[in-house]
């Protein structure tokens, strides 16, 4: 299986410039961009900050076929906890409480 790893995190909280407020002052991070959310870029991840329902860290795996993913993770234990293909984005919380985003492989 040839999938991996993205580099972004992506939170979701009620107040996203809270959050990010306290990620510059408490940690130095800033703000590299406000475009669609906000986001702070780091040397070797980005952190985004999206407005939503708290879901924990979201990582990003891109795997070759996102259906065939969804499909086989579902099978084995794992629920799909937000999905909006025009985004795309579908968010997969497995058995063991990591909450991930399956994305095609660029």
């Amino acid at each position: 299986m040839a999938n991996s790893f993205g580099k972004d995190i992506l939170i979701q909280v009620a107040k996203p410039q809270e959050a990010a407020k306290f990620y510059a002052e408490q940690l130095g991070f800033g703000i590299s961009s406000e475009e669609h959310m906000l986001e702070m870029k780091g040397p070797n991840i980005t952190l985004y900050i999206d407005k939503g329902p708290e879901i924990g860290p979201v990582l990003e795996v891109f795997v070759t076929n996102v259906e065939d993913t969804k499909k086989r993770l579902v099978a084995h234990g794992c629920t799909i906890v937000r999905e909006d293909p025009e985004i795309p984005r579908c968010y997969v919380r497995d058995p063991y409480g990591l909450v991930y985003n399956i994305a095609r492989r660029p």
